[in-house]
């Protein structure tokens, strides 16, 4: 049944932004979220750790997070996080863990950096609730944003081609054995020029965030999957 999702027209689309709000599902499964209704700390804090994170009031400020939920948050982020960041390896161990049947390195990878919003090699509790809080009660346009910035890989702020198919591969590479029959090897490359003609409106060989999120906006499949988990929390 994925194979046949992922070889329509929508999915090639979808595809584009539907993993990343997944990752969200995923990091709770794994347990960086937990929705436990035991006892937290009133505050955040942590007596041996090597990043201490921001007071519940700055984040309460800054996220779309109630108290409560930062709290909820935080208990999930420091059982796995003791040290209070997270660090690439971390990152891919979890993903290997979800799709032991494929390799989830690169996407991991792709992931990692997208949350390390300042770019020192580790993803703190802020920059973690800071991005969950984007992809779970951000507007439309903060969402698409986000994505734009995950598939935009050298930072620049366009899309070629190439980094679009450098996220494409790493997302069936990830699903690996999860297709069936198999994906054929130019399968990825087949559906990145597809979309990306779609999406490089002006045929400049880039796809701006304009561009982006407007090609994102008019597909019916993408404005649903923006609202996958919204109620999680």
């Amino acid at each position: 049944m994925l194979s046949a999702i992922w070889e329509t027209e929508g999915l090639q689309t979808v595809g584009i932004v539907v993993l990343v709000f997944a990752s969200i599902k995923l990091l709770h499964l794994l347990g960086l979220i937990s929705f436990s209704e035991d006892s937290v700390e009133d505050e955040l804090e942590l007596s041996t750790v090597r990043h201490r994170p921001e007071g519940l009031e700055q984040l309460e400020a800054q996220t779309r997070f109630s108290r409560k939920e930062l709290q909820i948050l935080y208990r999930g982020f420091k059982n796995e996080c003791p040290s209070g960041v997270v660090n690439e390896d971390t990152f891919k161990d979890i993903y290997a863990q979800f799709f032991p049947q494929g390799d989830a390195s690169t996407y991991a990878h792709f992931l990692f950096n997208a949350f390390d919003t300042d770019h020192n090699g580790s993803v703190s509790f802020e920059d973690f609730v800071m991005g969950l809080s984007i992809l779970l009660r951000g507007s439309i346009q903060e969402k698409l944003n986000w994505a734009f910035n995950l598939y935009d890989i050298n930072k620049d702020g366009y899309i070629t081609k190439e980094e679009m198919l450098d996220i494409m591969k790493a997302i069936y590479d990830m699903m690996g054995k999860c297709t069936y029959p198999a994906l054929r090897e130019e399968t990825p490359r087949q559906h990145v020029e597809i979309f990306f003609q779609k999406m490089d409106k002006n045929k400049d060989g880039v796809v701006t965030i304009d561009e982006f999120i407007d090609c994102c906006q008019n597909d019916e499949n993408i404005m649903r999957s923006m609202h996958l988990f919204e109620n999680v929390l």
